[in-house]
């Protein structure tokens, strides 16, 4: 069988034929899977998605009148993926239910420390041979209060680095994990969390009732000085409403390696268009934010991680079983 593979990464390539070798065919594209690629797909029975991809209603008809049967999706959300549509239309989903959580939570606080002490325009002013410090002034993590919103696996492990640092620890979830209580976590409903935290990260999934999770209201209880960060997805964070705050002169700073607009935009080279989406272009324009291109998660670990379990989830498809990363079963399936 040849399976194809939409949204492949320059890096994750070699990864990802290595692991399909001697099992089936795998054809990779660099394009991203939406309505108008969909057609690329025709004869193939699966087709693996990337997080970016757009699998809406209408790019699951084009893939189901295809032929394709299961979408293997190597990412842990899903929210781009029309569920009930795949449903109706008998076609099995899988995703990667874990990986690596270190990739993300180091990565979250490579962009705390970077936003607090300044690193990225330090280091434009020394490649310029300019060696002041001037506005480099940062603060100590040490001895304040740090916000964790969703402490599963990849909270507790950016709450395990808190700890380190000797912060104080306020969580907010749905549930309580024992591991960070016994970090000595505090629980507490997110407004008092917004009110009190100087660092807030968030690790929570997108879903109906977390989308801009952090609003204008959220904005405003926060400190003056706090600094926001976002590894987790774009749509948490009310994009315009962030953009009003830090124009307002409030915030010390704020890291996004997510953006809910990302999409066509993330993943590409754009350096030589006109940006027309204004809100990011105006976040990018503040020198206390810093703007990744959806890149936490991306390391040889979790990468390897992911590609294992989305061969593992097409193995398993074959076979006719379901695991613990099956979202749909196929149709027919009891």
């Amino acid at each position: 069988m040849e399976i194809l593979a939409y949204g492949v990464l320059a890096d994750e390539r070699p990864l990802l034929e290595r692991a399909f070798t001697g099992a089936h065919e795998l054809r990779c594209l660099d394009l991203f899977l939406n309505r108008h690629t969909a057609s690329a797909a025709v004869g193939h029975e699966v087709v693996s998605s990337s997080v970016n991809d757009v699998l809406d209603a209408r790019t699951l008809r084009v893939l189901a009148d295809g032929g394709t049967r299961m979408i293997a999706q190597r990412s842990t959300g899903y929210n781009n993926i029309d569920l009930e549509a795949a449903r109706t239309l008998g076609m099995g989903v899988s995703r990667v239910s874990f990986y690596s959580p270190y990739s993300v939570a180091e990565f979250a606080w490579t962009l705390a420390l970077g936003v607090n002490r300044k690193t990225v325009r330090a280091v434009s002013r020394t490649r310029e041979f300019d060696f002041r410090l001037t506005g480099l002034m940062g603060r100590d993590f040490h001895g304040r209060t740090v916000g964790v919103l969703g402490t599963g696996k990849i909270g507790t492990a950016f709450a395990r680095i808190a700890h380190g640092f000797g912060m104080r620890l306020l969580g907010w979830d749905v549930a309580q994990n024992p591991e960070c209580r016994a970090l000595g976590m505090e629980y507490v409903d997110k407004d008092r969390l917004f009110a009190e935290a100087d660092l807030i990260s968030l690790h929570v999934p997108l879903l109906p009732e977390t989308h801009h999770l952090v609003d204008a209201a959220a904005l405003a209880r926060m400190k003056d000085d706090a600094i926001l960060v976002n590894t987790s997805r774009g749509g948490l964070i009310d994009a315009g409403a962030l953009v009003e705050t830090l124009r307002a002169n409030r915030l010390a700073g704020v890291g996004l390696d997510v953006y809910e607009e990302e999409a066509g935009v993330f993943f590409f080279d754009r350096s030589l268009e006109v940006m027309t989406d204004d809100t990011l272009a105006r976040l990018m324009s503040f020198r206390h934010v810093l703007v990744t291109s959806h890149q936490a998660y991306f390391t040889r670990e979790a990468v390897g991680q992911i590609i294992e379990t989305t061969v593992r989830n097409v193995a398993d498809y074959l076979a006719g079983r379901d695991s613990e990363n099956t979202l749909v079963r196929p149709g027919g399936r009891s």
